[in-house]
């Protein structure tokens, strides 16, 4: 069974939590994936078990994700569906609507249950207005809950000067060798749910010799231990895979016990960025 735990919206005068939702703590990523592996993998997916598809209108495949979920015949309110505002259409208030309605063309959906700003808009002048615009799409019904991925400290305080409501989430990228614990520890104090991508650093370190020592004494493979890792620091996790097997096995992950291992994962932190990371700027 996937767990599932409240992500709430404040307001940004009192802190006062204005109202919240549930969300389920694991699920798919589907970056990277095109149309026919997308939907391959997502209704083998929620086949077993998983009720959370994370996607975006940048990986190309919102459609693909709105036939997988009518061709699955689960119900519409069970399965939780993330999208985000592509960074080059964070534009201003009316794009930014625009660019909600056109995703929910896309996935052929009435709501998605999260929208996230892919990152912080390029042009600082119009983070006020794009968020502006999301807190619209909200009030709209496009979406049950809005939120933010790869803003870093400065980015969510300077929301206090232009936000109404803060963001519920926040998705970073977090892994052993990337625990942004002082990130995460913000977003808390906001009141933000951190959820953590690349769980796995895009592949780039599955090999790495320590992991697999951890692996080795906690009896899992190297990938369900870092997934586990991430899990446990309270993130909600999305590992990418359209692998059938690895599907399976990415959720078997969530039944490990890693508690006797939890100074061998710190030990693992190098500040490892596998991709980009827009938390750094301005």
């Amino acid at each position: 069974m996937i767990d599932y735990l409240p992500i709430s919206h404040r307001d940004t005068e009192n802190g006062a939590k204005l109202f919240e939702i549930l969300m389920p703590r694991f699920g798919l990523g589907v970056w990277q994936m095109d149309n026919d592996e997308c939907k391959s993998s997502i209704i083998h997916a929620l086949k077993h078990g998983y009720r959370l598809i994370d996607t975006a209108t940048a990986y190309g495949n919102e459609k693909a994700v709105g036939e997988a979920i009518r061709e699955s015949k689960i119900p519409r309110e069970e399965i939780f569906i993330v999208t985000k505002l592509r960074r080059v259409h964070a534009t201003g208030f009316d794009e930014t609507i625009s660019q909600c309605r056109e995703s929910l063309q896309r996935l052929g959906l009435d709501y998605v249950d999260l929208y996230l700003v892919h990152a912080p808009p390029e042009d600082i002048s119009v983070r006020g207005d794009v968020w502006s615009a999301m807190e619209e799409c909200l009030r709209l019904g496009l979406t049950k809950s809005i939120g933010v991925s790869n803003y870093g400290i400065n980015h969510l305080e300077a929301m206090l000067e232009y936000a109404t409501i803060l963001p519920s989430v926040n998705q970073i990228e977090v892994h052993p060798w990337l625990q942004r614990n002082e990130l995460r520890k913000v977003n808390d104090e906001f009141g933000v749910t951190t959820m953590g991508y690349s769980p796995l650093a895009r592949g780039h370190k599955v090999d790495d010799p320590l992991l697999a020592s951890i692996a080795q004494s906690i009896g899992c493979t190297p990938a369900q231990a870092a997934i586990k890792w991430v899990y446990d620091t309270g993130c909600i996790t999305i590992p990418k895979s359209s692998n059938p097997n690895r599907i399976i096995e990415n959720k078997a992950s969530l039944k490990i016990d890693i508690t006797d291992f939890i100074d061998d994962f710190s030990s693992l932190e190098e500040s490892y960025v596998s991709g980009w990371n827009p938390t750094i700027e301005p």
